[in-house]
C-alpha cells in the first residue's frame, strides 16, 4: 500500500527489510540480543515518514469516507492512511510514531523523535517500539475479525497474503460480500481462493484504487469496511 510513497515493503525478495535480516529487527530475540540496533532501525523508519507522502491509493480510500462507512485494517506501521484523511484506521502490527513500556503494554506514548536505549516509561521500565514482532500476539486481531465479518465489500490491497494471522482475515468475510484483491503480483491463498465473489485486480494501489473508487460510487455499493 505504501510502496508507491517510497516506503519499502516489509520483506523484499532477498528476505531483508531495509537491508537488515528481518528477525534481527522484528523479533523479541533480536531486541534482547541488540536493543541498540533495533532502536536505531525504527528511529530511521520513523524519520523516513517525514520524507514521504500519501499516494493516490491512500487518497482514494480517504475520499470514500465521504460516502460510506469505511474501516481500514492495515499491516503497515506508517501513518500515511491518517495523513491522507482516513479517520478509522486499525493498525494490526503497531505504529512507528508510538512507543510502549516493556513492562506494561498498556502504557503507549506518541513519539516523533529518536528512542534511546535509556528512555523509560512513567513506571520506570524501558520503552520499546510499538511494533508487533514475529512471535508476539496481535492484540487488534479480534477487533479486525469483527470488522471483516460485518463487511459488505472488502478490499485486500498490496499484500502477499503470506503473513499470518493477518492473511487469514479475509476468510471471515460474509459469503455474499464482494471482495477485491489489488496487487501487482497477486498470490491467492486458501482464504481468497474459496471466495465466490472474488475479483483480482493485477495493479498497484495508486493506480487501481482511484478507478475502483469511481466504480464503487457509480454502482452505489456501500462498503462497510475495508
Amino acid at each position: 500500500m505504501s510502496a508507491e510513497s517510497g516506503i519499502r515493503t516489509f520483506r523484499d525478495n532477498n528476505g531483508l527489510w531495509e537491508d537488515h535480516e528481518v528477525m534481527d529487527v522484528a523479533s523479541p530475540e533480536g531486541w534482547a540480543r541488540d536493543r541498540g540496533l533495533v532502536n536505531r532501525f525504527y528511529n530511521a523508519r520513523r524519520a523516513q515518514l517525514d520524507e514521504v507522502e500519501p499516494n493516490a491509493g491512500h487518497g482514494a480510500l480517504a475520499d470514500l469516507e465521504s460516502h460510506f462507512d469505511v474501516r481500514i485494517i492495515t499491516q503497515n506501521v506508517d501513518d500515511l492512511h491518517e495523513r491522507a484523511g482516513s479517520t478509522q484506521v486499525l493498525h494490526l502490527h503497531g505504529e512507528l510514531r508510538k512507543v510502549r513500556s516493556t513492562a506494561n503494554p498498556a502504557l503507549v506514548y506518541p513519539w516523533k523523535g529518536d528512542l534511546t536505549d535509556d528512555d523509560r516509561c512513567a513506571e520506570g521500565a524501558l520503552m520499546r517500539p510499538h511494533i508487533v514482532w514475529f512471535g508476539e500476539s496481535v492484540p487488534a486481531l479480534e477487533e479486525a475479525v469483527g470488522l471483516i465479518a460485518e463487511a459488505s465489500v472488502v478490499l485486500v490491497v498490496g499484500t502477499s497474503m503470506q503473513v499470518y494471522p493477518a492473511a487469514s482475515l479475509v476468510g471471515y468475510a460474509p459469503r455474499d460480500a464482494a471482495v477485491f484483491y489489488v496487487d501487482p503480483a497477486p498470490q491467492l491463498n486458501h482464504e481468497l481462493a474459496r471466495l465466490p465473489q472474488l475479483r483480482v485486480i493485477e495493479d498497484t494501489a495508486a493506480r487501481a484504487l482511484p478507478k475502483l473508487k469511481a466504480d464503487l460510487l457509480e454502482q452505489g455499493k456501500a462498503p462497510n469496511h475495508f
